[in-house]
């Protein structure tokens, strides 16, 4: 498991068009992908079960626990990107709940764009 960031502090700012915004990179794929929103009620969780293909999972709000296939847990907040490797065991939780936005595809390669935050590797 590996936790990117993809907050604030990680974007560059975009001035084209008369713009003033920060525009953090994520991930760019190759491959088709199947992106989705998960939504955590308090209490919600994502059962341990290993990735069929590699997974990023955005944290957007609330916060929660991710463990990866070492079983080291580790807090996520807003602006987190974990990710997980192809059959890597894997599972998420929250006491007070959490969105997030899912990446799945069998080509992802979030270290070419986001600055790495935690490795358990």
């Amino acid at each position: 498991m590996k936790i990117y960031t993809f907050g604030q502090a990680a974007g560059q700012p975009i001035h084209a068009f008369d713009s003033s915004f920060i525009m953090s990179r994520i991930v760019r794929t190759e491959e088709p992908a199947h992106i989705g929103c998960m939504h955590l009620e308090a209490g919600g969780h994502i059962g341990r079960h290993r990735a069929p293909v590699p997974q990023l999972l955005l944290i957007v709000a609330g916060e929660g626990q991710v463990t990866g296939e070492a079983g080291l847990t580790r807090n996520v907040y807003p602006g987190d990107a974990v990710f997980w490797e192809q059959d890597e065991w894997h599972d998420t939780k929250t006491e007070s709940g959490l969105t997030a936005i899912v990446v799945e595809s069998s080509v992802l390669s979030p270290a070419k764009l986001m600055p790495l935050k935690v490795s358990d590797v």
